[in-house]
């Protein structure tokens, strides 16, 4: 398995800070069709959890948020790295981007356990072509 490297769009949403919330919001998106590439979720204060959602397809996420009267903000572009997980398999990533002179600002990553691992960049948009640009996406 190859590494494979693609643009993705992001949107944040915040809600309570309290169990459930999140069950809603994915079973919502869930019912209605929405595929997600990727999900994180951080506390922003003492009383609010903020969302990112990845949607496979930003048209629908935009459109079933506007049914269900959900509060987005985006989108926003970040990088998605998926492929066979091996011992640096993120170290090329960075080095192209090191040489391009593009800082990652943010990421997070996760591997499955056993092969694969899927990673999320996120660079200043001033520098996303760029980052695009030295990762050949």
């Amino acid at each position: 398995m190859s590494t494979n490297i693609r643009r993705v769009d992001y949107f944040y949403t915040t809600v309570k800070d309290q169990p459930g919330e999140a069950y809603k919001l994915l079973l919502t998106l869930t019912d209605m069709g929405v595929n997600l590439l990727a999900f994180t979720a951080v506390p922003v204060g003492p009383m609010q959890t903020q969302l990112a959602l990845f949607p496979e397809d930003s048209g629908k996420l935009v459109g079933v948020a506007r049914d269900a009267a959900l509060s987005l903000d985006g989108p926003h572009r970040a990088l998605l790295v998926q492929g066979e997980n091996r011992i640096g398999a993120i170290v090329d990533v960075h080095m192209k981007l090191f040489e391009a002179d593009v800082n990652v600002y943010a990421s997070n990553g996760v591997t499955d356990g056993k092969c694969c691992f899927g990673y999320v960049l996120y660079v200043r948009p001033e520098q996303y072509e760029a980052a695009a640009q030295a990762l050949g996406v």
